[in-house]
């Protein structure tokens, strides 16, 4: 499976094929903004991608741990406006009591607004959340990433593991009217696009600790079995709204997650880090909390 990533060095752009190792030298490919998005808008799969990457282009190799390389969210534009983070709610099986029949009608899980493409945060930097948030819980999740041509049509990319941070308390406090406020948390991302469909399952654990020891452990699954809707009729109906096909626009589509830390009567503190082991994906997601501090307007 093809894996793509993006960083920055000295101020400048580069992609980079498969996850790196901690002991192994990184070839990077210097890549202008936008080109590897259009690369993804002419659809030629992941060998063509993998070309486009090396071929013709300025090469570095750097140490993995070198301090002024800095990992991208996957195909992030530079200009804040043209990239979404959005989300899907409550499509785990585990959160109904049945399964869907084969030839069931769709109807769309709920679906929100995380903020901008420039918001996302990645592996190691700090979370932030409001001063004084009621429970917070962590949510491994699948992202799908989109690309949008001139014309407003999706391309799929591939997808990414996140983290997508949220006030689950204050959402129970009331479900249909602050769930937005509940999810203006910092969200987190792998920059590792892996270049294939949506994987069908995606397992590992989460491990919370705190003070430097684990305070918390449990399992996770996410993918397209894990999910009770359709994947695809997800994605269309999201994509049937034209305000997400505007032209241009990267697009990251959070799947959903399974009960975790919080269902388990755990409470995310000040300070815990939160790290989310897809063990099945090699790719490991750790991020410190942090609680902002409180401001006053008027």
């Amino acid at each position: 499976m093809t894996v793509l990533f993006e960083c920055e060095y000295r101020g400048r752009r580069y992609a980079g094929l498969g996850k790196p190792t901690p002991d192994e030298p990184i070839t990077l490919y210097r890549v202008a903004d936008g080109r590897l998005r259009d690369v993804f808008l002419r659809d030629g799969g992941p060998e063509a991608v993998a070309a486009a990457v090396t071929e013709g282009t300025e090469t570095i190799t750097v140490h993995p741990g070198d301090p002024e390389l800095r990992y991208l969210p996957p195909l992030l534009p530079t200009t804040t406006g043209n990239s979404l983070i959005t989300g899907f709610m409550g499509t785990h099986r585990s959160k109904f009591d049945r399964d869907p029949a084969p030839d069931e009608e769709f109807v769309p899980p709920n679906w929100l607004i995380k903020g901008f493409g420039s918001w996302l945060r990645m592996p190691g930097e700090p979370l932030t959340v409001p001063a004084s948030p009621v429970a917070l819980l962590e949510e491994p999740e699948v992202a799908l990433v989109y690309v949008n041509d001139d014309e407003g049509t999706p391309h799929y990319a591939g997808y990414t593991f996140g983290n997508d941070l949220n006030d689950i308390g204050l959402h129970l406090r009331n479900p249909w009217g602050w769930t937005p406020y509940a999810k203006l948390c910092d969200t987190s991302l792998t920059p590792w696009l892996f270049l294939d469909a949506p994987p069908r399952t995606a397992t590992g654990r989460i491990v919370i600790e705190r003070d430097g020891a684990p305070a918390w452990e449990g399992p996770f699954s996410c993918g397209t079995d894990a999910i009770f809707h359709r994947v695809a009729d997800m994605t269309d109906y999201v994509f049937s709204f034209p305000a997400m096909r505007r032209p241009g626009l990267v697009n990251y589509l959070l799947l959903g997650a399974d009960k975790a830390s919080y269902h388990a009567g755990f409470r995310i503190a000040d300070g815990d880090r939160v790290t989310i082991e897809v063990l099945s994906h090699d790719v490991v997601l750790s991020n410190v909390i942090r609680y902002a501090e409180p401001v006053k307007t008027l």
